[in-house]
This record gives C-alpha cells, sequence and structure tokens, in this order.
C-alpha cells in the first residue's frame, strides 16, 4: 500500500476525550453470513447447511496482490467505535461524542490448498519473524461476478488454529486463521473472478495424519486434540492518527493432548517415570516431534507441523466401559516451539 494514501487516510481524532464508556456503536459494514445471503435474490434466512455450500465457495482471499484461494467461510471484519462521554460544566447532561474507529479481527477457514503466499505468512509469524500484510476478501455470487469487496490494510496474525486430528473423523478439516488489521475499508465493487482465479480447494480428512515422536511409539496415536498458536498484539493508541497502529507481542505455543491405544503405550510410561517421577527433564531429555498432515492416498505430504522442546508432564487413562473394545490413554505434553511448513505440490 502506497504509504501517502495511508497516511492520508489517518485523519485527526476530533476533539480530546475526557474518557472512554465501554459502549460501542457497531458499523455493519462487513458481515460475512449477511454478504452470502445478499447474493442470492429472494434468498430465505440461510439454514447452517445453506451458509455452509455457499461460503464454500464463493469468498475469495487476496494477500499482497497475490490470488489465493477459495475461502472455507469468513467471520468477523466490521467497524466500529466507541462512545466518548465527556462532562462539561455544571450541566446535568454528559456530552458524547464518537471516538476513533476500531476494525474487528477477521477469522477465515482455509485448506491445504491456497497460495503459498498464505503459508509463509504463517510460518514467518510460528517463527517471530512477523509479517504486516494488506489484501482483500471478495463475495462473489455463483456467476462469479464480485458483489462485495472488504479491503484490510498492514494485518498480523493473532491466531492459527489446528483442527483436531481423528481417526474416525470423515468431516474435511480446515484451519482457522485470524489477524488483526490497522485498517479496513469497503470498496467499489464490480467486475467478475478472473479466469486465473483458482479452483476451489480439494478437502482435507482430519483422519489422514501421522505424527512422529523421536523414541515413542506413535503407531496406535488416534487423536490429537485442536490447539491454537497466538500472537499478542499490542495497540499503540497514543499520537495524532484516527487508526491505531499495532505491534506484535508475546507469541504462545499450546500443550498438546494426544490419545493412543493402550498395548502401544509402554515407551510413553516409561518417559514419565523418568521424565516426571525421576526428575530427569532437563533440555536433553525432552524430545522433538513432527505432526503430519496427508492426502487420501496416506502417502502424499500436505503439510506439517514440527515441534521442538517437548516434555510430557501427564499420562492416564480414562474411564472405560464393558463396550469399549480397545483401551485408551491420554498423554499430555508441552512444547516449547513449532514450525509450520505446506507443500503446494502436495495439495
Amino acid at each position: 500500500m502506497d504509504e501517502t494514501k495511508s497516511t492520508t487516510s489517518r485523519r485527526r481524532f476530533l476533539g480530546t476525550a475526557a474518557g472512554a464508556t465501554g459502549v460501542a456503536i457497531a458499523s455493519t459494514v462487513w458481515n460475512a453470513s449477511q454478504a452470502a445471503a445478499a447474493l442470492v435474490p429472494n434468498a430465505r434466512e440461510a439454514t447452517p447447511a445453506d451458509a455452509r455450500t455457499f461460503v464454500g465457495g464463493r469468498f475469495f482471499f487476496n494477500l499482497d496482490g497475490v490470488k489465493c484461494g477459495f475461502l472455507k467461510s469468513v467471520e468477523g471484519g466490521n467497524t466500529y467505535a466507541d462512545v466518548v462521554t465527556q462532562q462539561v460544566g455544571a450541566t446535568g447532561f454528559a456530552k458524547k461524542h464518537i471516538g476513533q474507529p476500531k476494525y474487528e479481527d477477521l477469522t477465515l477457514q482455509i485448506g491445504f490448498s491456497m497460495s503459498k503466499a498464505v503459508y509463509d505468512w504463517i510460518s514467518a509469524t510460528w517463527n517471530m519473524n512477523y509479517m504486516r500484510k494488506s489484501g482483500s476478501i471478495q463475495a462473489a455470487d455463483y456467476q462469479g461476478d464480485v458483489k462485495a469487496t472488504r479491503e484490510f490494510f498492514n494485518a498480523l496474525i493473532t491466531e492459527t488454529g489446528i483442527p483436531a486430528c481423528d481417526g474416525s473423523s470423515k468431516e474435511p478439516g480446515y484451519l482457522r486463521l485470524r489477524f488483526a488489521p490497522e485498517f479496513a475499508r469497503n470498496s467499489k465493487t464490480g467486475g467478475s473472478l478472473d479466469s486465473s482465479t483458482p479452483k476451489p480447494q480439494k478437502t482435507w480428512l482430519p483422519s489422514n495424519f501421522r505424527l512422529e515422536i523421536d523414541g515413542l511409539d506413535c503407531t496406535k496415536v488416534n487423536k490429537i486434540d485442536s490447539f491454537t498458536v497466538k500472537q499478542t498484539v499490542a495497540t499503540d493508541d497514543i499520537g495524532e492518527t484516527r487508526d491505531y497502529l499495532r505491534e506484535p507481542g508475546k507469541l504462545e505455543f499450546p500443550n498438546l493432548k494426544i490419545t493412543l491405544a493402550q498395548a502401544s503405550s509402554q515407551s510413553w510410561f516409561d518417559w514419565f517415570e523418568e521424565f516426571v517421577i525421576k526428575g530427569n527433564n532437563v533440555d536433553s531429555d525432552e524430545k522433538s516431534g513432527r505432526l503430519v498432515f496427508l492426502s487420501a492416498d496416506l502417502k502424499t505430504e500436505l503439510a506439517r507441523i514440527t515441534f521442538f522442546n517437548m516434555g510430557i508432564f501427564k499420562i492416564s487413562q480414562p474411564s472405560q466401559s464393558s463396550s469399549d473394545t480397545i483401551p485408551r490413554v491420554t498423554a499430555e505434553l508441552y512444547v516449547e516451539r513449532m514450525e509450520f511448513t505446506v507443500n503446494p505440490g502436495g495439495a
């Protein structure tokens, strides 16, 4: 984005605020579910099934000029302002006016066949190589005619959600990407998605995965709970600009909760005995590992998450009933650092 245009768009704040209330006035300039419904003439209120079918193929993501692909869903992105209350004189009435505009985070559901630019953005964030990105989301009808466009500027990723990997799952899985823009706007719409626009994404099943942890038997792992990598964002609200500046804060990697068959759990109990009970838990006793997402042939690698400095802190056997055919064990591990990579060719 041109720096001059950015500066011009940030106008001086109107007046000096004596105090801000907790009340916000929403400006519903962008609502993904409403935008989807508006594209279908005389449509009834969409059911969850309707919304899923429509949104899955008609919201298109652009990032720094790169056509990245269709989205499963879009949430957030509204603009709103706080109501500022100012006591003036001895009257019993308070003066009220509007503070700076604020912009909700945007949350997207994406698959593993987006443009490499999206995954590079995630990977850079996890490596603390923060990148501010600008782009847009286009809402098109079934003929590919663009009906609404929401532009965002200087966004930082705040969350990357990894879906649960479950051997019994038969529903497609999607990453959840949340990012915070410094400012956003609706732009003029028109035209259509051109013929070079990528096709809708192929699906990935959460049952198609492989877990590898050094020295542990992972052959009977059947589930890894969903987890989210979070990046805090600090807001710099000092100065004369009308839009808040955002700066990256702390990066947080979550713990893992892993379920496996009791028959293959001995190496896990042995590690717990050494690491927790006997206290042999220095850096050299921690482990590394990999979570690999596989295509339908269970051979082609779509993406992987590499784990560093893993430590076990809990292992337990969930309550069983007489109808359970396979006894399970649940292990919980901390992870100090993770790396995310995608193989676009595999997708």
